[in-house]
């Protein structure tokens, strides 16, 4: 059908895909050197921020360096960190560590991500950018070539069965000589661009976290505004990667967190009750318990770093930002390196009128250094916390100058088949004290929303995998590393077992496509301006 359908065709010399801190300072930059080019931001948000989660403890200089003027008009949760923590959990207690180098905040913003990226698009639209929310950029155009040349933004109106409903209107193409992908972590787009460039070929194969963060109000007299906190251990076991942070704000506000990394190998772990786990320890319920939880939000976060980090261009296209997984894992950062990269491929394009040459520009610069520097923290936690920790000092201690790499592997084959993993009791089934207590009460927080009516936009490509081969190997882990109770095998008229998706609930994390051990879950853009809503994250 898509094929056949006059589509409206909008010009432009730069295309962004993605109003993200990379895709934003890209245009930003872009009409600060040249302002004579005519660029183009697409946000599938509903708004500039409505998709924006992250921790978010902003490092300054980039964004310094390129809206020096930031700093006047801040956005509304900004609060300068003041002092760092770093425990190691037990089931009933903890202990204070000495602060990781790169864990220590002096000079840096708790900002709120969902309220910066609005005031970066207010400031690229001032300077002529065409900033357009609610558009999914749902296909990659080509040239004869074989060259990137724009996007088809996504057809609205279509109906569960695929077919064109009563307010049905084809997406039109957004056409450009260069297109600049920052989707952030596991992009649609970027996946594809890189199955079909071989982006990947040389590097290992990217991995990722599962962040979950939500905002508590709480009782007069408990938040320490700047009060920067991380810890390790429990609830999860030594061999898998996860830690939490609480980042004190001001009107007795605070942000509360969990990361676990998605290359944990036991298929009955559930990552959303060991978010909650950590919130019902006893220090944590202290702090909370009388507060009220104002949002909730999940993300995937690209951690592969240095080794895993993709050829970021191809003929007529370039990656940006956690697009190409550009994350600093041991500061637990990557706003400042998405700012960095969006700058860089502005100064490129403008010197250039090309993507050639960008990739090696982006590895030799301060960004693509910081992230050689630590390039063994995340893979070196494969041997366990402590020799995770062990590792991570090694590598500060040395500046990041060991003569060897550690590797990453794939984190959906890392899981391990029932019958050859032995899981330790994590007491899921405990009374929890505080919201929420289940995925769907979480949803609801994310204010997530999305047209009952359109298509699933969780495609699986052979359900017959989920209820023969997967039930019997994994139990259906689906149902567990899913944080918004998107995937349930429920009764089938004949006795037996299908899969069921609610879309619905959907808080484009994209773990599904990340985590699913066969690898047959593909996440794809819903229509435009569906998803959940972070203003405030």
């Amino acid at each position: 059908m898509s094929d056949q359908i006059e589509r409206d065709q909008m010009e432009y010399d730069v295309l962004i895909v993605g109003g993200g801190p990379a895709g934003l300072a890209c245009a930003i930059r872009l009409k600060q050197v040249k302002p004579e080019l005519g660029v183009c931001v697409l946000e599938k948000g509903a708004a500039v921020g409505a998709h924006s989660l992250s921790g978010c403890v902003l490092e300054p200089g980039p964004l310094d360096a390129l809206l020096p003027e930031w700093r006047n008009d801040p956005p509304a949760i900004c609060v300068p960190a003041k002092r760092d923590e770093f425990r190691l959990l037990t089931r009933t207690g903890s202990y204070r560590l000495p602060t990781p180098p790169q864990m220590e905040n002096h000079g840096n913003f708790i900002v709120s991500l969902g309220m910066l990226t609005p005031k970066l698009a207010a400031a690229a639209e001032k300077l002529g950018v065409d900033v357009f929310a609610g558009f999914a950029a749902a296909k990659v155009l080509y040239d004869d070539a074989g060259a990137v040349c724009g996007v088809q933004i996504g057809d609205m109106g279509i109906e569960k069965n695929g077919e064109p409903g009563p307010n049905y209107a084809p997406g039109p193409e957004v056409r450009a000589k260069i297109t600049v992908l920052g989707e952030g972590a596991r992009g649609s787009l970027t996946k594809t661009l890189i199955a079909k460039y071989g982006l990947d070929r040389d590097c290992d194969p990217s991995t990722f976290g599962l962040g979950f963060k939500e905002l508590w109000q709480l009782p007069p007299g408990r938040v320490e505004p700047g009060l920067i906190q991380h810890t390790v251990g429990y609830p999860v076991d030594g061999q898998t990667y996860g830690g939490s942070f609480l980042y004190h704000l001001d009107q007795d506000r605070v942000y509360v967190g969990y990361v676990v990394g998605l290359d944990y190998q036991d298929p009955r772990f559930k990552p959303f009750e060991a978010f909650q786990q950590f919130k019902n320890h006893p220090e944590i319920r202290r702090l909370l318990e009388g507060g009220e939880l104002l949002t909730y939000g999940a993300r995937t976060i690209a951690a592969g770093g240095w080794q895993s980090l993709p050829k970021m261009e191809m003929p007529g296209a370039l990656l940006v930002g956690c697009a190409a997984g550009l994350v600093n894992v041991p500061k637990i950062k990557g706003v400042h390196q998405a700012i960095r990269s969006g700058v860089l491929a502005a100064e490129h394009i403008a010197e250039t009128a090309g993507t050639a040459g960008f990739d090696a520009k982006w590895r030799a610069s301060p960004g693509g250094q910081e992230l050689k520097k630590v390039r063994n923290f995340k893979p070196g936690f494969k041997k366990g916390l402590w020799g995770g920790i062990t590792i991570g000092a090694i590598e500060t201690v040395t500046g990041g100058k060991l003569p060897y790499t550690l590797h990453n592997r794939a984190d959906g084959p890392a899981l391990k088949p029932l019958d050859a993993f032995v899981s330790p009791d994590r007491g899921w089934a405990a009374e929890r004290e505080l919201k929420p207590r289940d995925r769907l009460s979480a949803v609801f927080y994310a204010s997530t929303q999305h047209d009952e009516a359109q298509p699933v936009h969780l495609k699986v490509t052979d359900t017959n995998v989920c209820v023969t081969r997967c039930a019997q190997e994994f139990g259906n882990p689906c149902q567990n590393f899913c944080p918004a109770n998107v995937y349930e095998m429920v009764p089938d008229e004949n006795g037996g077992r299908r899969l069921q998706i609610n879309a619905a609930n959907c808080v484009h994390c994209k773990a599904c496509d990340i985590k699913d051990p066969y690898g047959i879950i593909n996440w794809v853009t819903p229509e435009g301006g569906s998803g959940p809503n972070y203003p405030n994250m």
